[in-house]
């Protein structure tokens, strides 16, 4: 696609990260639309940072796009600016893949992994150019879709949605598009019947198609009965029972603005054998399923290798709870350490890692580690069941920070139900204790943050009956942490309670609350979610206008309620049996512990090897949650995954715990900066393009995406020496986001020779839209660096209108000053200094790149570097024509070294001296 012609080519550069909105990525998916039988844009309601590291978007993107009838392409929510952009320009909101409005599409879906993104989905549903309020629609308007954990309770944004999805997508979502679009075409039903046979399929929830009561004993509005006898009366999940038959994909788009995990994630496991009592997600995913080992590590390897990431993650809702995580680490950590890929574990908990798994870990570079004690008390860890002591939590501190981890951030609750003031005061005396741990084996930089939340009673758990804390309650017990942490010295992170509150209302709220989020919505609420951007005042009197039109509290929703009263969600089968949330929240009262299920009774983490593992002939814990579990197969298939990694033997018995005075030891010998073996570096200067979407994305961004393309090409790269070790680089001069260049440089290192040649062609197969590798050679030994080398800048400007004698004043008067603001003071800079030439040229070489006529006037600028106090492009085009430009109208053209008599050549192709300078370029007129 010629993109100077893409729906937003006229206000992308006004807004920031612009390449969130323009699409291109590596390994997107573009498809012709005339092939397709159903076309539907996955909308994840917040911005394109955070939803690139949404994993169920990735499964769904590779499992859709596969069929060659079907297509999924992606939108994301647009940031204030944007949104604002679009408005006053009257522009749609459009998909990443094909640049096409949502209202085209078939099929809209939306990923609801958040209560506080529910005001993001109206903002998209708006700009998108589709109605908000499903009675609104037609059969010539999309199917509204939504799927994801928040979806299992769907009443509150059930009058924007037709269609919920429940439970997992990877079987129904082809299957639901596919139907959607026979029955459409068929043309016979209307927009009531053809959700009529959607729902009749399962999996699916169609709110439409529902009667709802006031039920007298929780004063909410439920779901009563189906208009409908084919209309199911409760809706069962849908549900994938092996995972393995849909492999986690190893090819996705490659983000092209920093994703907020800017790496390669795998889920490895779905579900969670540990019965947290707050989790929704422990519940609703049940039972656990695991990914093979041998196709985790296969993925990984792969996806690494294509997306030319250097650092990847193994994750799941509990990852120390893999069966088998010890020898996958060993296995995973074969396969990266040669490839310098780093190597994240998310979900820990604070058992289940050995000394040498964490040696393996950190072979490669040491970050941070999180853990989630959840509570400062074993009372309160029995009362949520969490399965974890302070010995446990005291160990692992010790075996992190003796290993070279100087970072460690633990994650608490406050607000848990039956919590007192001493177990509050808890976490700050375990935040204090894990610092002091820390101090053992470092004298500074140490940094343990406790980063604390306020708990929302979710549907589906043990918590759902439970009261909220109120804001004061909360904003009470958040001055106590705070007071602890200025008298104990360590660093502590808080969560808005008013955000908490609002979530609260969303997250146990009944249809009526739909009307609440349309009308925050409508005085301008947006990402609720962001404490930055939480617009208090503005939901305080959306919810008091509320409030007196629907005749209710918002308290409804947030105090305790009656076990026996019908609630919002009850329609929704998760798979769990009747009774047993309910016995789950009597034990809470009572304070008593259930142990893991699918593990042997006491056991905190699975057996490391198959000697242990077939020797230990306990049965396997089940509470009967109504989850059909076969744990003669389970205990089967975790013999089969220790086989299949090599984990036969039993190794020799370690101490449970950890011996202090050897961890100190260990320590005090000091971890070892990494040593590669690389010997010198072969080092190489390239020149590139950076065209189209690519011009979009900021220097950090290139540095990020030339390294990915050397790594996908399998380069062998020259990496630092260091605790964090990084590919040797240096880049040329940086340039404006949104101009385009025909002249960027990076100079980096190899650790073995190879001809020019190869590199060239290894680097332009492995490239992405918008790079172009325009020339390279291998330096030779004592060259000088790219900023020794580019001392000029030349660049060609599309002017509205020029005037000649503009150019002819430039250059028949002497000085020309120009006064410019920098750091908040007024700064004269003379512009003669700095502009060595000016002229007036066509743009015909360049009308295409920069969507302008072939005969627009252009003016070509050569500017020189400059030590000091120097002016940018623009500034300096406005200088000279009085004009404004945005950097999209300016080209750079090439950087110049100034040789000899004036001469100018390719930094390319210099050398420090001229007289040994290979052929060199003919110097552009001016």
């Amino acid at each position: 696609m010629n993109w100077a012609k893409h729906p937003y080519a006229g206000i992308i550069h006004e807004v920031s990260k612009p390449a969130r909105y323009m699409g291109g990525e590596h390994d997107s998916v573009v498809k012709d639309w005339e092939l397709l039988d159903a076309t539907m844009v996955l909308a994840f309601p917040d911005v394109y940072d955070i939803g690139m590291s949404h994993q169920g978007t990735k499964i769904l993107y590779s499992i859709i796009n596969e069929e060659d009838s079907l297509c999924l392409e992606r939108v994301f929510c647009p940031w204030f600016d944007m949104e604002t952009k679009l408005r006053e320009s009257g522009l749609p909101l459009v998909s990443l893949e094909t640049h096409q409005p949502l209202s085209s599409f078939d099929i809209v879906g939306f990923s609801l992994q958040y209560e506080l993104t529910f005001t993001n989905v109206l903002t998209m549903l708006d700009l998108g150019q589709i109605p908000l309020q499903n009675s609104e629609r037609t059969l010539k308007d999309p199917l509204v879709v939504a799927g994801g954990p928040v979806a299992t309770q769907p009443e509150p944004m059930a009058r924007f949605i037709d269609l919920f999805l429940i439970g997992d997508g990877e079987e129904r979502l082809p299957q639901l598009m596919r139907q959607y679009a026979a029955l459409k075409k068929a043309g016979e039903l209307s927009r009531e019947e053809i959700l009529i046979e959607l729902a009749s399929a399962g999996g699916v929830y169609c709110p439409d198609l529902y009667e709802r009561e006031i039920c007298s004993r929780s004063s909410m509005e439920v779901v009563a009965s189906p208009k409908y006898s084919r209309v199911p009366q409760r809706v069962k999940r849908a549900f994938v029972d092996d995972i393995n038959q849909y492999p986690y994909p190893d090819r996705s788009p490659v983000p092209v603005a920093e994703a907020i995990f800017d790496r390669m994630a795998i889920e490895i496991a779905r579900g969670c054998t540990e019965g947290c009592r707050f989790c929704q997600a422990g519940m609703i995913y049940r039972p656990v399923r695991e990914r093979d080992p041998e196709q985790i590590v296969e993925t990984i390897v792969s996806a690494v290798d294509k997306g030319g990431y250097d650092e990847a993650a193994l994750t799941s809702l509990s990852t120390a709870d893999y069966s088998c995580i010890s020898p996958l680490i060993k296995k995973v950590m074969e396969q990266m350490r040669p490839r310098k890929v780093a190597l994240g574990i998310s979900s820990l908990r604070a058992y289940g890692l050995d000394e040498d798994i964490l040696d393996d870990i950190a072979s490669v570079k040491a970050t941070g580690l999180t853990f989630a004690p959840e509570a400062g008390t074993q009372r309160m860890r029995d009362v949520v069941n969490k399965n974890i002591s302070e010995e446990d939590i005291y160990t692992t501190c010790h075996r992190v920070f003796s290993r070279g981890w100087n970072k460690v951030k633990l994650y608490f609750m406050i607000g848990l139900p039956t919590e007192e003031d001493d177990d509050v005061i808890g976490i700050a005396e375990m935040g204090a204790k894990a610092r002091d741990i820390a101090r053992q084996y470092h004298k500074s930089k140490v940094k343990v943050t406790v980063a604390v939340s306020s708990h929302v009673p979710k549907p589906h758990t043990p918590f759902q009956w439970c009261a909220q804390d109120s804001m004061a309650e909360l904003f009470r017990k958040q001055k106590i942490l705070n007071a602890q942490a200025r008298q104990k010295g360590f660093k502590l992170r808080t969560h808005d309670f008013r955000v908490s509150h609002l979530e609260g209302i969303l997250a146990r709220g009944d249809y009526r609350v739909g009307n609440l989020i349309e009308r925050a919505w409508r005085a301008g609420a947006r990402f609720d979610g962001w404490d930055e951007h939480l617009a208090w005042d503005l939901w305080l009197a959306s919810i008091d206008a509320w409030e007196k039109k629907e005749g209710l509290s918002r308290h409804t929703f947030l105090t305790t309620l009656p076990v026996d009263a019908k609630l919002p969600w009850g329609h929704i089968d998760v798979g769990l049996a009747d009774g047993f949330l309910a016995t789950e929240y009597k034990r809470t009262l009572k304070g008593r512990f259930s142990p893991p299920c699918g593990k042997p009774y006491q056991a905190k983490v699975h057996h490391t090897n198959l000697e242990d593992a077939r020797a230990d002939e306990r049965k396997l814990v089940c509470y009967h949650c109504g989850v059909a579990c076969d744990l003669d197969k389970m205990r089967e298939e975790r013999f089969e995954f220790l086989g299949k990694l090599g984990a036969t033997d039993s190794p020799v018995a370690r101490s449970k715990g950890i011996d202090r005075q050897n961890a100190t030891q260990r320590f005090q010998k000091g971890r070892a900066p990494h040593d590669f073996q690389q010997g010198q570096p072969i080092r190489y200067r390239a020149r590139f393009a950076k065209v189209g979407p690519m011009s979009l994305r900021g220097h950090l961004d290139m540095i990020r995406v030339i390294t990915r393309v050397m790594r996908r090409g399998s380069l062998p790269l020259y990496y630092t020496e260091g605790f964090s070790p990084r590919p040797l680089m240096s880049f040329g001069p940086a340039i404006a986001l949104g101009m385009q260049s025909k002249a960027e440089y990076v100079d980096f290192g190899l650790t073995k020779g190879l001809s020019a040649r190869d590199v060239f062609g290894t680097i332009e197969r492995a490239s992405e839209v918008g790079l172009e590798i325009l020339g390279l050679r291998q330096l030779m030994e004592g060259e000088h660096s790219l900023s020794k080398r580019i001392q000029a800048r030349e660049y060609l400007a599309i002017m509205p209108d020029v005037r000649v004698n503009k150019v002819d004043i430039f250059h028949s008067i002497a000085s020309f000053p120009v006064s410019v603001r920098r750091k908040d003071k007024e700064r004269v800079i003379e512009l003669k200094d700095i502009l060595l030439g000016v002229s007036l040229v066509e743009a015909a070489d360049y009308a295409e790149l920069l969507g302008c006529e072939p005969n627009h006037s252009a003016v070509r600028l050569l500017v020189a570097n400059s030590s000091g106090p120097s002016l940018r492009v623009t500034e300096i085009l406005g200088a000279l024509f009085e004009c404004t430009l945005s950097p999209s109208q300016i080209l750079r053209l090439a950087c110049w070294t100034l040789q000899d008599e004036g001469q100018l050549v390719d930094p390319l192709n210099a050398l420090n001296s001229s007289s040994s300078s290979p052929a060199t370029l003919v110097p552009i007129a001016l």
